[in-house]
């Protein structure tokens, strides 16, 4: 009988399951990738061979007004190693260059003076001109024009003024975007709440290509490359980073190109193949991300691509701080009925999205094709409140499955980590 270890918080839980009933293991294989250079020479050598445009020093020659953009407090980029040398290139290029590192909040919260500190350490953040970005402060915001689905474009103006925009980011599976990186520096990440919003309307959210691992023809993609484009997003630098979030993979050059090419690296890696079910059992990777309920919907759209109609998924998430987001606990509180849900987020226009209406959307997608078993510290009250039945151990979970389906011999899927799956 396999042992096989879940990701829970900061540690573990571990479930017995019997052979018999184990259907698969759907793992990737990132976290075992070993890199052939350290993480600082990965970077390096993307530097020196950039795909689609000339090398960052050489387009910073005579570009005096930079703006580097790089991601929050809520994504893992390991900044320390990426931000000084991209810094290094610029300046080797023009030495007096006027840079500015613009932080792409999206529409999360403004990033503290310690989490930059905790980002870049602590001589980028005395040294260097930082700006946290703020979706809803219009005296920093600019209108550069129209998206293709219709929405105003409207982005922080340290970019649009700059001579030469560049962005830092990471690449991982994205669960409507298709992949994290690249051009999503740009839309959201230094986009007003109003294009954020419309860009993550619900008729794209409901688009079969806005899935994990897909941008070909996929709506919000298209927006977001759109963006980037129009944003004259110069030069990125994406890296692709294991459990321990060191780097083990690095791109650089052309928003689109290089981005593609990150995808495919870390498409090699994460793509599984779905081994349908009638019981799931999936995780939010642990720390960080699986911290409160919102997040855990990432994980539960890997386990809803290999489970069967009418089926159970055991979603595994800590969710120490709760729910984790108002608005997404008030739709599930105040209505009973997901399909009403579902009606009523279909029939809201773009222009009206409101915050987490996407998350909502996918996670009552979910709810509809299985029931959900919820094994985390949230309240019972919360869980039950979020359509979802309370467990407190995976043993317990599965003797609840078996009692939902009416039998006890119902095959099992297990995914270890969610979030670092391409389930296809």
């Amino acid at each position: 009988m396999p042992v096989i270890k879940l990701p829970y918080g900061a540690d573990f839980l571990e479930v017995d399951i019997p052979e018999e009933r184990l259907n698969g293991i759907l793992v990737s294989k990132l976290h075992h990738y070993k890199p052939q250079s350290s993480q600082e020479e990965l970077v390096r050598q993307a530097l020196e061979n950039p795909i689609g445009t000339p090398k960052l020093k050489e387009i910073a020659k005579g570009k005096n007004k930079v703006c580097i953009i790089s991601s929050d407090h809520t994504r893992p980029v390991p900044s320390k190693i990426i931000m000084p040398l991209i810094l290094e290139e610029i300046r080797k290029g023009n030495p007096d260059a006027d840079i500015t590192i613009l932080i792409s909040t999206g529409c999360h919260r403004e990033t503290t003076k310690e989490e930059l500190e905790a980002k870049f350490g602590p001589e980028i953040v005395s040294k260097e001109k930082i700006h946290v970005h703020n979706c809803d402060d219009e005296s920093m915001l600019v209108n550069i024009g129209v998206l293709p689905s219709g929405g105003l474009l409207i982005i922080n103006k340290l970019a649009v003024e700059a001579d030469l925009l560049v962005a830092e980011g990471f690449i991982e599976p994205h669960f409507f975007a298709g992949f994290s990186g690249g051009r999503k520096s740009v839309l959201p990440g230094i986009a007003s709440r109003a294009t954020v919003m419309y860009n993550h309307n619900a008729e794209f959210i409901n688009n079969e290509k806005a899935r994990t691992g897909i941008l070909d023809g996929n709506p919000i993609h298209v927006d977001m490359l759109y963006a980037a484009r129009a944003a004259r997003l110069d030069f990125i630098v994406n890296v692709v980073i294991n459990a321990d979030k060191e780097i083990i993979y690095a791109v650089a050059g052309d928003c689109d190109l290089a981005h593609r090419e990150g995808c495919k690296f870390l498409e090699s890696q994460c793509k599984v193949n779905k081994i349908m079910s009638d019981i799931v059992i999936s995780t939010n990777g642990g720390y960080p991300l699986d911290q409160n309920i919102y997040q855990a919907v990432k994980g539960m759209t890997a386990a809803e691509a290999t489970v069967n109609d009418g089926g159970v998924i055991i979603m595994i998430a800590k969710s120490n701080d709760g729910h984790g987001g108002d608005h997404f606990y008030k739709s599930f509180k105040e209505e009973k009925n997901v399909d009403n849900m579902l009606k009523v987020f279909l029939e809201t226009p773009r222009e009206k999205t409101i915050p987490d209406q996407w998350q909502s959307q996918i996670f009552a997608r979910v709810l509809k094709k299985a029931k959900v078993i919820y094994v985390s510290d949230a309240p019972d009250d919360m869980v039950s409140d979020l359509h979802m039945i309370p467990a407190h151990s995976v043993e317990e979970a599965i003797a609840k499955a078996d009692e939902i389906l009416g039998k006890k011999d119902s095959k099992i899927t297990v995914i270890p980590d969610g979030v670092s799956v391409i389930v296809l």
